[in-house]
C-alpha cells in the first residue's frame, strides 16, 4: 500500500467548541461532508469514540454513483484530536487546535494509490472547505 501521507487545512474564526460540534455530529455532517454541489451526503452515523464507527453515504446528486465512506474510530480527543481507520485500512489524523480568536483544523491521511496525491489532496481540501463555509453560516 502506498504510505504517502497528505495534509489538507484550514483556519477557522470560531470557538473550537462550535467546530468540534459541527464536525462530530451527523445533523451537521450531512449539511457539509461532500465535494462538489454535485454531490450530497444523505445520511451519516457517527459513534465518536474509541473503537466507535462511523457510516457517512456519499452520493451524487443524479442517482448516478454513490458509496458509503466507513471506518474506526482509534483515538479521540475532544477539541482536539480524532484518528480513525478508514474501512480499506488507510490512517487519518484529525488535528483542532485553537491560536488566537481562529480554530486551525488539520487533516493528514494516507494516501489511497490509485489515484494521484494532487487530485486526492483537492477532493479532501474540497470538502473540508465546504465545512469550514458551513461553519461560518451556522455562527
Amino acid at each position: 500500500m502506498n504510505k504517502d501521507r497528505i495534509t489538507v487545512q484550514t483556519k477557522i474564526k470560531v470557538s473550537i467548541e462550535k467546530v468540534w460540534e459541527l464536525y462530530r455530529e451527523p445533523k451537521h455532517i450531512t449539511e457539509w461532508n461532500f465535494a462538489s454541489n454535485e454531490w450530497c451526503c444523505p445520511n451519516a452515523k457517527n459513534d465518536l469514540q474509541k473503537s466507535g464507527e462511523f457510516n457517512f453515504r456519499m452520493e451524487a446528486k443524479d442517482g448516478s454513483m454513490g458509496f458509503d465512506f466507513t471506518g474506526k474510530y482509534e483515538k479521540v480527543v475532544p477539541n482536539e484530536l480524532i484518528s480513525y481507520k478508514i474501512a480499506d485500512g488507510r490512517d487519518v489524523d484529525v488535528e483542532f487546535s485553537k491560536s488566537g480568536n481562529e480554530v486551525h483544523l488539520k487533516q493528514t491521511f494516507d494516501a489511497e494509490g490509485t489515484n494521484s496525491d494532487e487530485l486526492q489532496k483537492k477532493g479532501w481540501q474540497a470538502i473540508l472547505d465546504n465545512f469550514k463555509k458551513y461553519v461560518i453560516a451556522e455562527k
